[in-house]
């Protein structure tokens, strides 16, 4: 395994981040794809061995569980200053709304919630989830900010924004002495590279780091054309992100299996060893011990300058899709319940 800094923090994160989103109760049937604790826990322990030390879940991951599985894990398979763990935040909710609690009460809530969950003092890494376009920005940097100093967060992040809006948070931050995101999580991977017009550019400038998700596409990156699972088959949301545009994908994930193929790896491989030449660390999803086996096997991995050009040479724009198409300001409003255990927390109904 390789390990970097990540963007302006001290923290020592393995190239390879391993997603959680598998993990946690499947919700009486909900989502069949999601991992029991015990299988979780192999999946944990498997990953630590490998050297992975960088985890990521969120309070909306199956009603909490996925933060309850992971620290407990956690607490049983490493010591805590070893491990860097990263959870994330939801908008407020249209109660919270109608009820007055600011965005400084809302986060204080969300992070006692995960804390309690995950089992921990602190978490490493607290990831504003997506834009909260009903809450002021200044409520948002005020109450990270507070977290922070608290010593119940060692860094913040953001996921799912544009890059004019993490420019306006970080200067917000900087010119009122607050906490400035050091990372931030977006929808990035072979098939979709639409973070690459301005997002890159900026994270490149100011030296924030990049762990995007979906990096293998929710397995289509990683399995040859025509090869099913259950997840590609039962994932309504990955179908949303994806169907529109397969066959211009298809171009892609055909040279992804041929150069696997001439180099004796897996698509797992090709197809993450590409993405590492662009980030800091990609969020690999797994529900199954090879994913992450895979997924740690592509650090290994050095494409040549030939191979990468022949792996970008066919994609063609695409429209914005999942969290970053529908989370806008009209759409706010237009919310469902996720379950966190104690509390009922409502988000956009395109949660990743």
């Amino acid at each position: 395994m390789q390990y970097t800094k990540l963007g302006n923090s001290e923290l020592n994160v393995s190239r390879i981040c391993m997603g959680c989103m598998g993990f946690g109760d499947s919700q009486n049937g909900q989502h069949s794809w999601t991992l029991d604790e015990e299988y979780s826990r192999e999946i944990i322990r498997r990953g630590l061995e490998l050297g992975v030390n960088f985890f990521d879940t969120a309070i909306g991951y199956q009603s909490g569980t996925s933060e309850q599985y992971l620290g407990r894990a956690l607490r049983d398979f490493a010591k805590r200053e070893d491990v860097v763990v990263a959870t994330k935040f939801l908008p407020r909710t249209q109660e919270e709304i109608a009820a007055g609690i600011t965005g400084q009460q809302h986060i204080e809530q969300m992070v006692n919630t995960s804390l309690k969950n995950l089992g921990l003092d602190y978490v490493d890494l607290y990831i504003y989830h997506m834009w909260d376009y009903e809450t002021p920005l200044y409520d948002i940097m005020d109450g990270l900010n507070r977290i922070v100093k608290a010593g119940k967060v060692r860094y913040i992040g953001i996921s799912n924004c544009f890059a004019y809006q993490l420019a306006k948070a970080n200067a917000l931050a900087e010119k009122e002495g607050f906490a400035r995101f050091v990372s931030v999580q977006g929808h990035y991977n072979l098939i979709f590279r639409e973070e690459e017009r301005e997002m890159a550019k900026l994270c490149a400038e100011d030296n924030i780091a990049m762990t995007p998700y979906s990096a293998l596409a929710s397995g289509r990156l990683s399995k040859h054309p025509g090869e099913s699972s259950k997840r590609l088959e039962e994932d309504s949301y990955a179908k949303f992100k994806y169907d529109a545009t397969a066959k211009q994908d298809s171009v892609i994930i055909n040279r992804v299996a041929e150069l696997a193929e001439k180099r004796g790896v897996s698509m797992t491989e090709i197809s993450l060893a590409w993405l590492l030449t662009k980030v800091a660390a990609p969020i690999a999803g797994a529900t199954k011990l090879h994913h992450i086996e895979g997924a740690a096997k592509a650090v290994e991995l050095t494409l040549t300058p030939e191979e990468t050009a022949y792996l970008e040479e066919p994609y063609v724009p695409h429209k914005l899709a999942g969290v970053m198409a529908q989370n806008t300001p009209a759409a706010a409003k237009q919310q469902h319940v996720w379950s966190t255990g104690s509390q009922k927390i409502e988000t956009s109904k395109n949660e990743k």
